[in-house]
């Protein structure tokens, strides 16, 4: 978000320098290293302490089943702030090597920038590759990198449309299944009521890179030290032709997203739509209880009508190179999303990302009163089925994401072609990478 834009970049750079002066150091040296759980299971036995960098909710009463399950296991779990002022402080105390958590909660498009220069244990070490065909796909890949393992899948964003049926049903708008039915839906909704619109949309790194991934764009490539950068390609011009038409036809709401105007926004119906993670329900029902009974949730619309995806958010469990007892964290790590605490994860709303979890019929089945008794989950896990395969980030993902504003931002700002504003961004990412010690080429 723009408020915190200057913090995330002081951030980025100190991550991105660290990650330049070591590349395809530890982190690829032990990529097809596996071993066995015995010394994972060994532990877990012995006991111990470790510390836990965390800001989920869930985290509380997860670590307390943990220790009631484990009693020689003591974990000292502790909120270093959200993601962007957490990774400061991680990255702060990686360069001093000393002073970081055992286990640092870490989200998916920035683990690259921990895992490259080596900072982070390879859980196949410990025999956890075994685990692959427990999680969907999409989040397995989140958490590999080089073919190393740097952490097991929590939580998982697969992308739908949340819609005010409310709003539908007074103006007779269909359910759009395709990109140009939810142009036309648009155009009908505030033509009906010029105070609402289909969707709000100041411009966001992470929606953007959502959008060309279900495009099927594949922007950003890495092989060592060597990156290409396209933000251009087929799927982001398969994106910015629907979604140009939204922001120069003033069809977008302005309204800052996370903002009070927008939960205001999302309870009255001038927000009629969000295209978003499947974190959301949690998000309507602790902050949008004005909307409760009024919204549902349909796929995600396509450009053909068939069904694909993409991730919004989502984060993982790393242990740390400096933790003193890596094979404990490591156990913990399992618990956590290979274990008992899945339960109370998914009890304070997080959406997993175990196929198991994904497919049970309790899961799929709850109907949810916020949403008028529909059983969302049952949308929500197809998703997560039909994420489009393929996606990377850039190794220096939250510098990238820091001067968004700064390019694409302004295409949103002065109602021009979002493609422009993609081209500025993909000169800026080129030129920093570049100067970071990477070989860094566009196109």
């Amino acid at each position: 978000m723009a408020l915190f834009r200057r913090h995330r970049a002081l951030a980025a750079l100190a991550l991105a320098a660290a990650l330049a002066t070591a590349c395809g150091s530890p982190a690829q040296d032990t990529a097809k290293a596996t071993g066995t759980q015995d010394s994972v299971d060994a532990a877990l036995k012995a006991g111990g302490t470790i510390t836990y960098w965390t800001w989920t909710p869930s985290a509380k009463a997860q670590v307390a089943a943990f220790e009631q399950e484990y009693p020689k296991v003591k974990v000292n779990l502790v909120n270093a702030g959200t993601g962007k002022d957490q990774y400061t402080k991680l990255q702060n105390a990686i360069k001093a090597g000393s002073g970081g958590p055992d286990v640092a909660q870490i989200e998916y498009q920035a683990l690259p920038q921990f895992a490259l220069p080596g900072s982070l244990v390879d859980l196949n070490q410990y025999g956890f590759g075994t685990f692959q065909k427990d999680y969907t796909a999409s989040t397995w890949t989140s958490v590999t990198v080089n073919n190393a393992l740097f952490g097991l899948p929590q939580d998982s964003g697969p992308m739908a449309l949340f819609y005010n049926k409310e709003d539908f049903d007074k103006y007779g708008i269909a359910v759009p299944k395709t990109w140009d039915e939810y142009l036309d839906a648009a155009k009908k909704l505030h033509a009906a009521d010029p105070t609402k619109f289909i969707t709000s949309d100041i411009g966001d790194p992470g929606f953007t890179t959502s959008m060309i991934w279900q495009a099927g764009g594949h922007p950003f490539s890495t092989d060592g030290r060597n990156i290409k950068i396209n933000l251009d390609d087929a799927g982001a011009q398969k994106w910015t032709k629907v979604w140009d038409q939204l922001v120069q036809g003033k069809l977008l709401s302005t309204v800052k997203g996370w903002s009070d105007d927008w939960y205001r926004a999302l309870g009255d119906g001038s927000i009629a739509t969000l295209v978003t993670g499947a974190w959301m329900p949690g998000v309507f029902k602790s902050s949008v209880t004005a909307g409760s009974g009024k919204w549902a949730v349909a796929p995600m619309p396509t450009y053909d009508g068939q069904p694909v995806s993409a991730e919004n958010g989502g984060s993982t469990q790393s242990v740390l190179k400096q933790s003193s007892n890596p094979a404990l964290a490591a156990a913990f790590v399992r618990w956590l999303n290979h274990g008992n605490g899945i339960k109370p994860f998914i009890a304070s709303g997080g959406f997993p990302s175990t196929t198991a979890d994904l497919s049970s019929p309790a899961f799929l089945n709850a109907a949810d009163p916020y949403f008028g008794g529909q059983q969302v989950n049952q949308v929500l896990s197809a998703s997560s089925g039909v994420v489009a395969k393929g996606w990377s980030y850039l190794p220096y993902q939250l510098y990238a994401n820091s001067v968004y504003g700064d390019t694409v931002g302004k295409s949103y700002l002065n109602g021009t072609d979002i493609g422009s504003g993609l081209k500025a961004w993909q000169a800026t990412l080129v030129d920093y990478g570049n100067q970071q010690g990477f070989t860094v080429s566009a196109g």
